[in-house]
């Protein structure tokens, strides 16, 4: 692979790819090969291969399947550092008149061209640094003493809201739904494991149109048994933090192609500052912004409220009316619920909700109630509250806002292979 071809250093060796991009200098070629892990110059000197050769390095177009030979040689000019003497050049499958070049394109042809718009380096460094922020994610919680649980993703019933729900048929049993959260399977799992996380897809049919939002997402959500909110906020900035540091670890050079300014990253530390729903409302209304107390949090809203801090900021203590019927309330204020939101800076948004969940098995029966739930969808979940019912916590990360935000992207398309928007299912 490209990126191990520092270890043979004056050694000839043969490499596969595609061919990324070239350019002439009289008697030289030189072909840019990708093979997926890096990029390599690979330079033809006419009077060191054949005419057939030379001739094949000139006729080859963008995005050619190729296998290329010669010796490695460090070089500081060089992508990567390193180039290749070449000697040969086999032609796997030629290609010309590869739609996606060097010049601008409009994001709806290259959204419409998204298959072949992937192999772009930029598009490839953000894929790079998602699957590294997929890789730290698991890596915190199995090394923190969580178990991964795997939950459903055709459910019986809404966990957030009705109105955002996607909805199929199924079978003689009626309706089924996408998911919205695996979180009310979680705290299943949570009473049998104690700490669990489940990672993987879920759907959301809210008609948003914004740079934050997609229908199609994974998120990652931990729950932990004897957990109260502030044990979910301690959590919450300490696996934050493990995930940022670990790009910036790791992924330095994609970061590079992106030129990501990496100040505000770097300063994802513990203890990430924590504010009040009502210290969020104050800081609203000294910034000239009209919110109404009782309101939830608008885009525009969090972003005023980040740019007040140089990393993520946990607000927490919403009012209840605003948040899902399964968070308990404050015993100091039955007008709050106990629930937190990260905001990440940069006007990136809540990239973490969570909450301490209520245990109570009366109380939860009047909160399906009160939202119109219907009760025969949620008896398992009343039962978790009858059978050794324990305080409870736990909170979701939305991994492409994440990724959208650690990139610093522009919108959050980009950073999920293949993107579902309300005006787009394909490719």
């Amino acid at each position: 692979m490209i990126k191990d071809v520092g270890k043979f250093v004056g050694q000839e060796i043969s490499l596969k790819g595609w061919l990324y991009n070239k350019r002439s200098s009289g008697k030289i070629k030189f072909l840019i090969l990708r093979d997926g892990s890096g990029y390599l110059q690979c330079v033809y000197f006419k009077g060191n291969v054949s005419e057939e050769t030379f001739n094949t390095a000139e006729r080859i177009g963008q995005e050619s399947a190729i296998e290329v030979t010669g010796k490695v040689r460090a070089e500081e000019r060089a992508p990567g550092g390193y180039e290749l003497d070449a000697t040969g050049l086999k032609v796997i499958s030629e290609t010309h008149d590869f739609p996606i070049t060097p010049k601008d394109h409009g994001i709806e042809f290259l959204m419409d061209n998204r298959h072949l718009w992937l192999r772009s380096s930029r598009q490839v460094a953000i894929l790079k640094i998602r699957h590294r922020i997929s890789k730290a994610i698991r890596d915190y919680f199995d090394g923190h003493g969580f178990t991964l649980v795997d939950t459903p993703i055709l459910t019986p019933a809404a966990c957030e809201g009705t109105s955002t729900l996607f909805e199929t048929d199924y079978f003689d049993l009626g309706k089924a739904y996408l998911t919205q959260s695996g979180q009310l399977y979680a705290e299943a799992n949570a009473m049998a494991l104690g700490k669990v996380y489940n990672f993987g897809p879920v759907f959301r049919a809210e008609k948003s149109k914004t740079r934050r939002h997609l229908t199609e997402f994974w998120m990652v959500e931990p729950e932990v048994a004897f957990a109260d909110l502030n044990d979910d906020m301690d959590l919450a900035e300490d696996f934050l933090e493990y995930v940022v540091q670990s790009v910036l670890s790791d992924n330095l050079e994609e970061l590079k192609i992106l030129e990501r300014d990496i100040t505000l990253l770097k300063n994802v530390k513990k203890p990430l500052p924590r504010i009040s729903y009502d210290e969020a409302v104050e800081i609203l209304h000294k910034n000239g912004i009209e919110f109404e107390w009782g309101n939830d949090l608008g885009g525009t809203d969090e972003t005023v409220i980040s740019n007040q801090f140089d990393r993520p900021v946990m607000v927490h203590r919403y009012p209840s009316v605003v948040k899902a019927f399964y968070m308990k309330r404050d015993p100091e204020n039955e007008k709050l619920a106990l629930a937190v939101d990260v905001l990440a800076p940069e006007g990136y948004g809540e990239i973490i909700g969570g909450s301490q969940r209520e245990d109570n098995f009366d109380t939860l029966l009047s909160r399906i109630e009160e939202h119109n739930l219907p009760r025969e969808a949620f008896e398992w979940y009343l039962d978790l509250r009858k059978y050794g019912s324990v305080p409870h916590s736990g909170f979701g990360l939305g991994l492409e806002r994440t990724v959208s935000w650690i990139c610093g992207l522009d919108h959050v398309r980009e950073s999920i292979p293949f993107a579902r928007m309300i005006y787009r299912n394909t490719p």
